[in-house]
């Protein structure tokens, strides 16, 4: 890293970015954490420490590799961990699946404005659309700017949530081991662990030219790394008191779609109304990055073919968003898409291993 000075604020802003990035629909809802790792009990908890240890080196190494190589190209990303055969399949795929994600987040939208006020979906998917749209015309430095502010907000309100929810039922996580199997609920794999190495295969398709982009665009090498890492801390801190607040009140949040909704109405009805604000938040920091990379990786910024196509994809998504379940959205979406993932991790770290053996020998 650089000796330079760091800025705390920048790093607080990289890191937000990160977590904001991470905490969409899927996170902010607790559908996603429901899925990945409270349906497995305590195993689960170890699955949180994978992800933990797995997003601690893909931060930092996308944003080291942003910003030592400067890609021309944001999807050249792909061909340096990957070659140019599978690089290609890679830059092309996630495309696909990251839009795919942005109508996840649209599906979370309309879930949870119906749970908590009973509006009809559509209004949450189509204000979703709107807003991420208007924000990711404003281009990259807005968009890290925005979400990198409103990311250690969300956190600090899940984390806040989730040990809210264990002190009000410590005796329901001391029984979740034994009545979690009873509850048939919908989970991401029958492995605990390959549950949690897919949770970061399908993260990591989102973060790949997000967070290379965000280390090219950084003016220190020190300062966007620590944002890496306290990024991984922070999410990694609201992915596990999160699963332990809903293992705590499993039987009550097992066929919700919202569950975070319902440990919010346990503190306080008031409480409730916060916090789908903060899920919606949550939601629109995720949905913004996702509708820009698609976006990015087909036209120039500023340019008018980039506004039109903003604006033609949030409406396809809308439509799409809407029409399925929420949870069948989370779960085949992200289950499939998370396993293409587990390879590119396994490239990346061969690819380290081999430029780490070549910085050995020529020193």
């Amino acid at each position: 890293m650089d000796d330079q000075k760091v800025n705390i604020k920048q790093i607080i802003i990289y890191a937000g970015a990160f977590i904001a990035f991470l905490i969409g629909s899927g996170f902010a809802t607790g559908q996603e954490i429901l899925q990945y790792f409270a349906s497995y009990g305590y195993m689960g908890i170890f699955g949180v420490l994978v992800i933990f240890v797995l997003y601690l080196y893909v931060g930092v190494s996308f944003t080291k590799a942003g910003y030592e190589n400067k890609f021309h190209k944001r999807s050249d990303i792909y061909t340096y961990y990957c070659g140019k055969a599978i690089g290609t399949f890679y830059d092309y795929f996630s495309i696909i699946f990251i839009y795919m994600s942005f109508i996840v987040m649209i599906g979370g939208a309309g879930a949870t404005l119906n749970q908590q006020y009973g509006l009809p979906n559509f209004v949450g998917g189509i204000g979703m659309a709107i807003l991420a749209g208007g924000t990711v015309i404003l281009g990259l430095n807005k968009i890290v700017d925005v979400i990198g502010k409103i990311g250690p907000v969300i956190a600090v309100m899940a984390i806040s949530l989730g040990v809210a929810a264990i002190v009000q039922n410590p005796g329901g996580l001391s029984r979740a081991s034994e009545i979690i199997p009873t509850l048939h609920l919908l989970k991401a794999s029958t492995n605990w662990l390959f549950a949690a190495a897919s949770y970061v295969g399908f993260c990591m398709l989102w973060l790949a030219t997000f967070m290379s982009s965000m280390g090219a665009e950084a003016k220190s090498k020190k300062e966007v790394t620590l944002g890496a890492i306290f990024g991984a801390i922070g999410f990694s801190a609201a992915v596990l008191l999160v699963s332990l607040g809903i293992m705590a009140h499993i039987e009550q949040v097992a066929g919700s779609m919202v569950p975070s909704l319902i440990l919010a109405r346990n503190i306080h009805p008031i409480v409730a109304i916060i916090f789908s604000l903060a899920v919606v938040a949550g939601i629109y920091t995720t949905a913004v990055p996702l509708l820009w990379t698609v976006v990015a990786r087909i036209s120039d910024e500023k340019s008018r073919k980039f506004i039109i196509l903003v604006i033609v994809l949030a409406m396809i998504g809308t439509i799409i968003g809407l029409k399925v379940p929420f949870n069948q959205l989370v779960n085949i979406i992200y289950v499939i898409n998370g396993y293409v993932g587990i390879l590119l991790l396994a490239l990346m770290i061969i690819k380290d291993i081999r430029m780490n053996n070549i910085k050995n020998v020529e020193n």
